[in-house]
């Protein structure tokens, strides 16, 4: 979730589902930055990753702030939805995938957009809400860049 003054970046996904490119159907919907890990990646550095990808903002990966795990499901598809907080970037969004999205813009926090990809409408009804609590994090509430186990 990257967030300026109050107002939150969102693309528009295409209305073809083929194009849409989403499993979890979010087809003409409105969607956070976001993608599925690369095998041994970090969670901060694909966070870094997607959104470079997909907008061209390179944010601080060290700023991020955990904000939402999710369990995201539909009849055909599952998926762990990790939400960070992202306030500390650079460069303006634009459209680096235009098959997928066909623009970024920002909205206020008051004033969201009707039709939000479900996964990406949780994580900003928990950062909204403030439900942010331990007890909604459970296990995932873990300090910065200690995301491995240790080992002994």
């Amino acid at each position: 979730m990257i967030l300026k003054n109050n107002n939150v970046l969102l693309g528009k996904r295409h209305k073809d589902p083929q194009k849409a490119d989403s499993e979890l159907h979010g087809e003409n919907t409105w969607t956070m930055p976001g993608g599925k890990l690369h095998f041994q990646e970090e969670l901060e550095e694909a966070a870094a990753r997607e959104v470079l990808e997909e907008t061209g903002v390179k944010i601080n990966k060290d700023k991020l702030k955990l904000i939402s795990v999710n369990n995201d499901k539909i009849k055909d598809a599952h998926f762990v939805t990790i939400g960070f907080l992202c306030e500390e970037f650079k460069e303006e969004p634009r459209v680096m995938e235009p098959d997928e999205i066909i623009g970024w813009k920002w909205f206020n926090l008051n004033n969201l957009p009707e039709r939000i990809f479900f996964p990406s409408e949780k994580i900003l009804n928990n950062f909204i809400n403030q439900n942010l609590t331990p007890k909604t994090l459970g296990q995932f509430v873990l300090p910065p860049g200690k995301h491995k186990p240790q080992k002994k």
